[in-house]
């Protein structure tokens, strides 16, 4: 769903419904066929396995379409295609039998709706920091040996000896506990602050590139509560945010068509600096987009039931 698209109705007909989920196919196809087809050949991507290896969301679970909670989806088609998913119920409205996502993934969620509510909310309470420069990415490699390189196929633009002297040469300022906890050990003690996973919801901000691709997994972790249409922007936003960080990452990526952002460089810096900031803008849209759908589902808790399966 684009951004200027009508808002998806609460009751859809088969006609409505089948044209929508057709769409995400057709859409997710697009995004994953690059990779369906190197995991077919056995062939490997320093860039995007990331989004298939860290986040854990399965393609086929990608592809799959979820209208989110609150939607009911009219027709015997509906039937027959969620009767077997576990977070589906059967209903019938003015005669006519669909189905909808059960109250009971709510009840048993809503811990979990709760922490994303609260980590997207606190982050987007505070202004962005866009002084990292992608360097956590450096300090996973600090002082290694090559059998200590995370992407060893990859050659690294500078060697080992340089990578070390960026990293001397500069403050490392990660906020996000994810990043921080890959870091080396001589690495971590040099950055501005000591992360922990106890701290993360009053370290995260909103400039991270990491937490705005974060979005993509406290999306699919609400499935099916949440919506498919904004799980595919999640996943485009964390597509565009994985390239920047490897471009800016001590890798020569060239063979893979990524220009390097020269990090080590004062215009290398502003170049990163630029693209964070039109990514952080994009992560704010989807961030506040999926703070509301959590609050949607809050407020469902102390307000009426959903009519009554049949």
């Amino acid at each position: 769903m684009t951004p200027d698209a009508p808002p998806t109705p609460r009751i859809l007909d088969e006609a409505e419904w089948t044209a929508r989920r057709d769409r995400h196919h057709t859409a997710a196809d697009d995004l994953l066929a690059g990779h369906v087809q190197r995991r077919a050949a056995g062939e490997k991507h320093p860039v995007h396995d990331f989004l298939f290896t860290y986040y854990s969301l399965r393609p086929s679970q990608l592809r799959r379409w979820h209208p989110g909670f609150g939607r009911v989806l009219l027709g015997a088609a509906a039937v027959r295609e969620y009767r077997d998913h576990p977070g589906y119920e059967r209903v019938v409205v003015d005669g006519t039998v669909g189905v909808r996502v059960a109250e009971h993934v709510l009840d048993r969620r809503f811990e979990t709706v709760e922490f994303v509510a609260g980590l997207l909310a606190a982050t987007a309470a505070r202004p962005p920091q866009l002084g990292c420069f992608g360097l956590h990415e450096w300090a996973m490699v600090y002082r290694v040996g090559d059998d200590g390189v995370r992407h060893s196929a990859v050659p690294l633009r500078l060697g080992h000896a340089g990578i070390d002297a960026v990293v001397e040469s500069m403050q490392l300022r990660c906020t996000h506990y994810d990043a921080f906890r890959f870091f080396t050990p001589e690495a971590a003690p040099r950055n501005a602050t000591g992360l922990t996973r106890e701290d993360q919801l009053g370290s995260e901000q909103p400039g991270c590139l990491h937490a705005g691709m974060d979005l993509y997994k406290w999306c699919y972790k609400l499935l099916p509560l949440t919506d498919s249409d904004l799980l595919l922007r999640c996943f485009r936003h964390a597509s565009a945010a994985r390239e920047l960080d490897m471009r800016a990452s001590p890798y020569d990526l060239q063979d893979y068509g990524y220009s390097p952002i020269r990090i080590e460089t004062a215009s290398g810096r502003a170049q990163y600096v630029r693209e964070q900031s039109a990514l952080t803008r994009g992560a704010a849209t989807l961030r506040e987009e999926l703070l509301n759908r959590c609050t949607a589902l809050r407020a469902h808790r102390t307000s009426a039931p959903l009519p009554t399966g049949g």
